[in-house]
């Protein structure tokens, strides 16, 4: 069994079709589930961020899981799968590790360097595994990911090219010091959006959230900064724009969340950072006087004209952890997929020990038990030694890559069952046995 990395990200799809692929928190574990029950798949994780959506499968054929997701993904879109393939990218293998590695490490993301990916991917891991529909190898995968990603970003200066898309944003809002703010969406998100408004200067800041009382606890977290803030329920929303300069929507929902009837005329510009996914603001919005949109597209295009030296510079060293630690990873899994038959090889011989110990005792049967013993610990030992160099060997060249199948050749050699290493180390045997 292999990974297969199946996704859409700002890179490869336009943001309307990005909106029609993104799954919201209600939506994913049904969509873990189905994608589970595919005939390929056995273990499966969606990371849904507001620019990308993927897929991670271990599956038990390429095309059969290729087929699976993109078929999901098309049915969540609501589009011809051929159309969907316009926009999809796919790594499978070494390739997907690869992938995983660059994603959590900021490298993949529209802001290079942001560092709220990697919470992103441990709550995607988290949601899975409570839908149990993580096994052995992608919890093996998602935690030598994440030490990918705090590697990176201690060892390099990558996270200081920018924070995060929502600070992307505010950049583009302009100068914001002394400034009215609104945040909608009092998730990860709209903490995130509050945190970067008091570092741009706001004055005071206004949460309104689906849920009063959680919207009311990231009000107490911006308070406890000296910083002026309040809660409000959703309904609010369209008289609190009038006195915000600046709104930042970030819930997640399916439904928009501001639409022109809540925005009036105004002399004063409205800047309203849009960073749902979907959509949390009606693009007829703009249409608005002194109102402009901020997007996921804007923040896009800022990116692009970005870059420079410095950041080619951070770039290349983070890609090159990335790069070792693919290598040690897939030799672990190389030398993990090469254990089960050395084991079996070793319980082989165990057994034909036991029976020549157990014929000894049928042809010397007054053999004195201190002979006996000896005799025993000597034959064992000899085993041993025969078997050391052989076992040893055998995981160092599987560690190393080189494309030769060495469990085959000790199952050919040995005459060992194809069926034994199965037997003795199934990988995710325990997890399954959990469900």
């Amino acid at each position: 069994m292999s990974v297969l990395a199946v996704g859409l990200s700002h890179r490869t799809a336009e943001l309307t079709m990005l909106e029609r692929v993104a799954v919201t928190a209600t939506e994913l574990p049904k969509l873990l589930h189905e994608l589970q029950q595919a005939p390929d798949i056995t273990e499966v994780m969606v990371l849904s961020t507001c620019n990308r959506t993927e897929v991670y499968a271990v599956v038990e054929t390429f095309h059969g899981g290729l087929t699976a997701v993109s078929e999901a993904l098309a049915r969540k879109a609501d589009v011809p799968v051929p159309t969907l393939y316009e926009s999809l990218y796919v790594h499978y293998s070494g390739a997907a590790v690869e992938h995983v590695f660059s994603v959590a490490s900021g490298l993949d993301s529209m802001v290079v360097g942001e560092t709220q990916i990697l919470g992103q991917v441990r709550a995607a891991y988290a949601t899975a595994r409570e839908a149990g529909t993580v096994g052995s190898t992608l919890h093996g995968l998602v935690q030598h990911t994440l030490r990918v990603g705090k590697r990176v970003h201690s060892e390099t200066e990558l996270g200081s090219l920018g924070a995060s898309v929502v600070s992307e944003a505010l950049a583009a809002a302009g100068d914001l010091r002394g400034r009215t703010a609104l945040v909608v969406g009092a998730g990860s998100m709209g903490a995130l959006a509050a945190s970067q408004l008091a570092k741009a200067g706001v004055r005071r800041i206004v949460v309104a959230n689906r849920t009063f009382a959680t919207a009311e606890r990231l009000v107490q977290n911006i308070t406890s900064t000296g910083l002026d803030a309040a809660a409000i329920e959703l309904a609010d929303v369209p008289q609190a724009l009038l006195d915000a300069d600046v709104a930042v929507s970030c819930t997640g929902a399916k439904g928009v969340m501001i639409a022109p009837e809540h925005v009036h005329p105004r002399e004063k510009n409205l800047v309203i950072c849009d960073l749902g996914m979907p959509r949390d603001v009606d693009t007829a919005v703009e249409r608005v006087p002194g109102v402009r949109i901020v997007d996921l597209e804007t923040v896009r295009e800022r990116m692009d004209r970005a870059g420079g030296s410095s950041t080619a510079k951070h770039t290349a060293q983070a890609s090159g952890i990335v790069l070792d630690e693919v290598r040690d990873y897939l030799a672990e899994q190389r030398t993990a997929a090469v254990t089960p038959t050395v084991t079996a090889l070793r319980a082989q011989a165990a057994e034909v020990v036991d029976a020549e110990l157990l014929r000894l005792d049928r042809r010397l049967p007054d053999l004195d038990a201190n002979t006996r013993e000896e005799v025993a610990r000597t034959v064992r030992r000899v085993v041993d030694k025969l078997l050391h160099t052989p076992t040893v060997r055998v995981k160092q060249l599987a560690a190393g890559g080189v494309r030769t199948d060495y469990a085959e050749a000790l199952r050919e050699l040995f005459g060992l069952n194809p069926e034994a290493p199965a037997v003795v180390s199934r990988p995710g045997d325990r997890d399954r046995a959990q469900k």
